[in-house]
């Protein structure tokens, strides 16, 4: 494997770890702060991800400008 392609891969797996952990955060923070106080049901980790992913679309936004 070449360093480019070594460095591809660490960025690829760095990424997903993101995105792993993050939705990970969202699900421990929604069933512990969201469940007590407005009494919604307990989610599970592939509802947080889904969340997770959603509001990163409806939120985050994409441009078109360049910066």
């Amino acid at each position: 494997m070449s360093k480019s392609s070594e460095a591809a891969l660490g960025v690829v797996i760095g990424y997903l770890l993101l995105i792993a952990f993050s939705a990970l955060f969202v699900m421990l923070l929604w069933n512990w702060v969201i469940v007590a106080i407005f009494a919604l049901p307990v989610i599970d980790y592939w509802l947080a991800l889904g969340l997770y992913l959603l509001c990163g679309i409806l939120f985050k936004g994409y441009s078109t400008k360049d910066k």
